[in-house]
Formats: structure tokens, C-alpha cells, sequence
């Protein structure tokens, strides 16, 4: 692997700025001074900056509170996406969503480039429930909530069991599920009469939203955190 790749996988610098710190002098491999970008380095090697040896990570997972208007996707031709959001620092690591939220829903967006938690926090199989805020059009009830625990069946899937929790002010509710498919949310409740007019993530598995991040911020999972989503089974 290059030098500059493999220190700005090791922290916060972005590749612009670790070409800099070689430059200076300041990058010594196994022990010797190292001012080549490209040189070749791998995981056993001794990469010391500014006299402090850094370790080499292979994977990075964020958390972003997505706001509305962004695609979750690395790519679209008509509209930005959430990657977009990810400061540079990142860039290497080449992150994408892990599962969606449609364009015009917030909240908890998961980034990462390990594509085997993706998968398992993704697998219907896997029962890991999705926790969402959702203000509607007309009061939810208690047959609407006898309606989402039934679970529903549509076209191309059937939805599991999902829970409907009805606040104070029963157009505002907390619906979770445990698949994620396109327009599920807004789709469930359709299918009780009623129009979604505000959608926000809020909880995948035992990892919630981090109330602190503004709309398009982005930080790292703590270790805990990472743990909490690791927990797959969450079936009710």
C-alpha cells in the first residue's frame, strides 16, 4: 500500500496533508526517514509521524444525521448524495450507505466501507429494527396499531409485524421495522389512510441517533456505539 494512503488511514489527516508532513520530513518508516508518497508500506510496518507511531485501520464507520434532499447513494445524476457530506479526511476509505432513507427523510444514516456489516445490519434475516419519527395527516389509533402488528402485505414483499406507538398528539408516532424497503414507512401508513408529512430515523438496532449532530454532520462511532449495531438479532 502507499505511504500516504496508509497514514491518512490511520487518522484524521487527508492524503492532501499527509503528501505535506513526507515532504517535511516528518514520515519515517521502520525507523528511517521516508520523503516518497508512493513508497510501499503494509500492515507490519513501523510508519512513525512527528515521532509518534500511528496504526494502520482497515475500516471506518460514521454516523450522519442525513438531512432531506440527499440521495443515499455515492452517486446520482440528478441530485446530491449523502457522501457528499463526508469531509475529506474520509475520502479514502470510500464509504457508502448502509441500506437508504429516501430522499426526503432525515436522521440515522450509517457510512462505512465494511461491506459485511453492511449486509448484516441490511439482511431482513437478521431482524435488526429500524426505529423512525413520523408526523402524519390524520390521529393514528389503536386499529392502526393492530394493523402494523399484523404486519402487511404488499406487491413485491410483506412486511413483518411492526410496532405502531402513538404519542400525545396521535399524528405524531414511532414506527419500527424490521426490512427498510422503498417507501415502507410512508406505505404502511398509506395503507391505513394516512399521508406521511415529516419522516426522521431516529434508532437501527440499539444504536440511536446521536441528538447533538445538526443536520449533515457526520462523526465516527464510538467503539460502544459500533458494538450496540453489532447486536443483529432484534426481533420483537
Amino acid at each position: 500500500m502507499r505511504l500516504d494512503k496508509y497514514i491518512a488511514a490511520c487518522g484524521s489527516e487527508s492524503r492532501k496533508d499527509v503528501k505535506k508532513l513526507i515532504k517535511q520530513g516528518l514520515v519515517t518508516v521502520d525507523g528511517s526517514v521516508c520523503k516518497k508518497a508512493e513508497a510501499q508500506v503494509n500492515e507490519e510496518s513501523v510508519v512513525c509521524v512527528s515521532g509518534k507511531e500511528i496504526h494502520y485501520r482497515k475500516f471506518v464507520y460514521l454516523m450522519m444525521n442525513k438531512p432531506s434532499g440527499y440521495v443515499s447513494a455515492v452517486y446520482d445524476k440528478k441530485y446530491p448524495v449523502v457522501t457528499d457530506l463526508v469531509g475529506e479526511e474520509y475520502a479514502h476509505f470510500e464509504v457508502f450507505p448502509v441500506g437508504r432513507l429516501d430522499i426526503d427523510t432525515e436522521g440515522l444514516l450509517i457510512l462505512t466501507n465494511d461491506g459485511q456489516l453492511a449486509h448484516e445490519v441490511t439482511s431482513p434475516k437478521k431482524n435488526v429494527y429500524k426505529r423512525y419519527f413520523a408526523r402524519v395527516d390524520r390521529p393514528m389509533d389503536e386499529n392502526d396499531v393492530k394493523a402494523f402488528k399484523q404486519g402487511m402485505e404488499f406487491k413485491e414483499f410483506t412486511a413483518k409485524p411492526a410496532l405502531l406507538e402513538i404519542t400525545e398528539n396521535p399524528c405524531e408516532v414511532y414506527i419500527e421495522i424490521a426490512e427498510g424497503k422503498f417507501h415502507q414507512v410512508k406505505r404502511m401508513c398509506e395503507r391505513t389512510g394516512k399521508n406521511v408529512i415529516y419522516l426522521k430515523r431516529v434508532s437501527i438496532g440499539g444504536l440511536k441517533l446521536d441528538d447533538s449532530l445538526d443536520l449533515g454532520e457526520v462523526r465516527e462511532l464510538s467503539a460502544e456505539e459500533l458494538g450496540l449495531l453489532q447486536k443483529y438479532d432484534n426481533s420483537h
